[in-house]
């Protein structure tokens, strides 16, 4: 049975094995064990109580007083199909609201999938902390960028 928690510090070499595999597919950018470590407490896993690893991942990442970014949402094959993609991203935006953070946002190439849980194609330049906070240091800025802006008022 798989099931949804807060990401631990043991499950760090498995978020990063998993981001680094769909890195490799070209679907996400990788994050380094150092990234992975600070940011740590952004993230929700995909788990089997079988013990059988990480199904899953999705961070929320606070970006500025009032926006927040959907960051590193992975499933693993035998897992895809079954709305746990939709259901990280759901256990997300709730914590958003915790919160108190009413925009949300995402950078994806899976932009039928954002979407259907009702994000809306942005410009870039509606994201000006995301740009000159993260997109400074990714290889794609700026000229080869093709991850597509999504945006959703909560």
């Amino acid at each position: 049975m798989l099931y949804l928690r807060k990401a631990t510090i043991q499950d760090v070499a498995s978020i990063h094995s998993l981001l680094l595999r769909f890195s490799r597919q070209g679907v996400l950018l990788p994050r380094s064990f150092s990234e992975l470590y600070k940011h740590l407490r952004d993230f929700f896993v995909l788990v089997d109580n079988l013990d059988t690893g990480l199904k899953g991942c999705c961070a929320l990442s606070i970006t500025w007083e009032n926006l927040a970014e959907i960051r590193s949402l992975v499933v693993v094959g035998d897992a895809q199909g079954k709305g746990w993609g939709r259901r990280l991203v759901d256990t997300c935006l709730s914590e958003a609201i915790t919160l108190g953070i009413y925009r949300v946002f995402t950078l994806t190439y899976q932009t039928e999938f954002f979407a259907s849980l009702g994000f809306e194609e942005v410009d870039k330049e509606e994201l000006p902390q995301k740009v000159w906070s993260d997109c400074l240091n990714c290889p794609k800025f700026p000229d080869y960028c093709d991850e597509v802006a999504m945006l959703m008022d909560l």
